[in-house]
């Protein structure tokens, strides 16, 4: 019988071959990725998994060359400066939990991401990611992001905030679970007290920020939530609803390559600026911060 998304502590312990108080003690030491959920715990599987192989020991895998590819969540402007910089970076990106995994498995060198935690109120926690074993981690601020209603042009529905999604008949613009906004959105509907299963949603997520406002600008669905650069280059109508973290995860070794100097480097240029600002939504004032450094 195949494991759940989400093991108890009990499971966890099994899954691990752990004395229960010592999965407590891992959880009370906050290295091992878990929820809380009414007062009970639960460990999403794929983390464990994750954290598990950030263990590793005599893992011939991790002195193989890594690829020069910048997977997790798309971000427009970190697009475009990819190829004006001439950076040399690959491009894959198929959201932030994507992200992650390839990043651990050494299939990338640089993760864009934006993963809210709900219960902590922290955008990209390591720990929560799963990520605390690997110990040359380093989170480099790319920017703060604007999220919010994205809208048909002129706002036809009449929306104003977050519970008007609720509407009957509404249909609701999604990305894949396990993109960053996802997680802000399940966050968000927890917050309101509003049931997701009672939402029309769109037959099939969007894969990309872009991709969201297009549906929504085809007339495929009539809100989701997105970033307002998305929403304009679309010219849809835009409602704020959280400002967001969008860092830069990869290994310390992996700062100093060129790839990642000349994309920082160009970060700096008075163009770069006056794209950030022509595209809309975007707070670079922290850009290149060292927000963690294993």
């Amino acid at each position: 019988m195949p494991l759940p998304a989400y093991l108890t502590t009990a499971e966890a312990a099994e899954y691990l071959r752990l004395k229960e108080r010592k999965v407590y003690d891992l959880v009370s030491q906050g290295v091992i990725p878990c929820v809380r959920v009414t007062g009970k715990l639960l460990f999403p599987r794929q983390r464990i998994d994750l954290w598990l192989m950030n263990h590793l020991e005599g893992d011939d895998a991790i002195s193989a060359p890594t690829p020069p590819v910048l997977v997790g969540s798309q971000d427009p402007l970190l697009e475009w400066a990819v190829k004006e910089s001439n950076a040399e970076l690959a491009m894959l990106c198929q959201g932030s939990g994507d992200g992650v995994q390839r990043l651990v498995d050494g299939r990338a060198m640089v993760a864009g991401m934006h993963i809210w935690h709900a219960e902590s109120e922290r955008y990209n926690d390591p720990a929560t990611l799963g990520l605390t074993g690997m110990r040359d981690l380093v989170l480099i601020r790319w920017a703060k992001r604007q999220q919010g209603l994205l809208l048909a042009p002129g706002n036809p529905h009449g929306l104003t905030r977050l519970e008007d999604i609720a509407r009957p008949g509404l249909r609701l613009a999604h990305r894949q679970p396990d993109a960053g906004v996802s997680h802000l959105l399940q966050g968000l509907l927890a917050r309101h007290r509003i049931d997701g299963s009672q939402l029309t949603w769109a037959a099939h997520p969007s894969l990309s920020e872009d991709d969201l406002a297009l549906a929504i600008r085809q007339g495929e669905a009539d809100v989701g939530v997105g970033i307002e650069a998305a929403a304009r280059r679309q010219g849809l109508a835009f409602i704020p609803l959280q400002q967001e973290h969008f860092d830069l995860a990869m290994r310390r070794r992996h700062y100093f390559e060129p790839a990642m100097q000349r994309l920082l480097e160009f970060a700096r240029c008075e163009r770069f600026v006056q794209r950030a600002e022509a595209l809309g939504g975007y707070d670079i004032s922290e850009l290149g911060k060292v927000m963690y450094n294993a």
